[in-house]
């Protein structure tokens, strides 16, 4: 058994919510400034020029990539060997949340209530999925999410029968109905099986994959590379103002499901498609 003190998550936590705001991971960076050279449109080109502009801007003066520094999410792995000394892990997640928010100058975008809509002040509480897994480390992932992409995103309860036309039909549909409100080029994060949230949480976890690297499955890596195409030709474009960089990459991300139903989830990110992992 391996003893990991709750302040030591706190403060790893703090820094990455500072850090995730600050700086896209290399692959994510990478597939924006590659997109400049491949795009046809002038005012395209023009538009993702600005957005790596943007990212320089962002490292040299350390400060936010987005004024929407999102809700703060997180995919922790809990190792089954591992025992937390101090508060809860809960707490102190949100404690490291309430620290990097207000200690970075972030954004605070959380209300207490979806109706009263009264600010916490310190972007608390976070969003936080867990999982037990084998050995005795704890792998903490952040994905500080924005909402005008958010708010672009579906889930769809589909028939057995709609088969794989049905999923990519729905999948372009939502970018369709997104149009320029997700702040495109877009990251196209999808959940396909399990239930009802299940296929959410799914298509919110396949947003934090690395660009390029594709499903293991052969059949999902053949889908998420066909929307990809699909997506980028429907001329939507960089800004929504017409281009071939629509999406940057579509990620798959599958799990069991019932003889009776085909769940499918899209979620939407915009081109700040933040995510920070570390490993205590």
């Amino acid at each position: 058994m391996r003893v990991i003190a709750a302040e030591e998550i706190t403060k790893n936590v703090r820094e990455m919510c500072i850090e995730a705001n600050v700086n896209l991971s290399e692959d994510m960076e990478k597939a924006i400034r590659d997109s400049v050279e491949s795009e046809d449109s002038p005012l395209g080109k023009q538009i993702l020029g600005q957005l790596c502009e943007n990212l320089d801007i962002a490292k040299e003066n350390d400060i936010p990539i987005c004024q929407d520094t999102g809700m703060a999410v997180f995919f922790v792995n809990v190792g089954q060997d591992v025992h937390i000394e101090g508060m809860n892990i809960t707490d102190a997640i949100n404690e490291g949340v309430r620290q990097g928010y207000t200690d970075g100058y972030l954004r605070k975008s959380v209300v207490k209530d979806p109706l009263i809509r009264e600010n916490t002040k310190d972007n608390t509480p976070a969003i936080i999925h867990y999982d037990i897994v084998p050995g005795d480390k704890i792998e903490i992932t952040i994905a500080p999410k924005g909402f005008g992409s958010e708010n672009m995103s579906k889930v769809y309860m589909l028939k057995p029968a709609d088969g794989e036309e049905g999923v990519k039909a729905a999948v372009l549909q939502a970018v369709k109905d997104a149009g320029p409100n997700a702040c495109p080029p877009v990251f196209v994060g999808v959940g396909l099986g399990g239930d009802f949230e299940l296929a959410a949480k799914l298509a919110k976890k396949a947003l934090t994959r690395k660009v390029g690297v594709h499903s293991d499955r052969e059949h999902i890596a053949r889908i998420e590379s066909e929307l990809l195409e699909m997506i980028n030709n429907t001329g939507i474009g960089p800004g929504g103002l017409g281009g071939k960089t629509t999406a940057l990459a579509v990620n798959i991300e599958t799990y069991a499901t019932h003889i009776a139903g085909m769940p499918l989830a899209v979620n939407m990110c915009c081109h700040v498609n933040r995510h920070v992992t570390r490993v205590l």
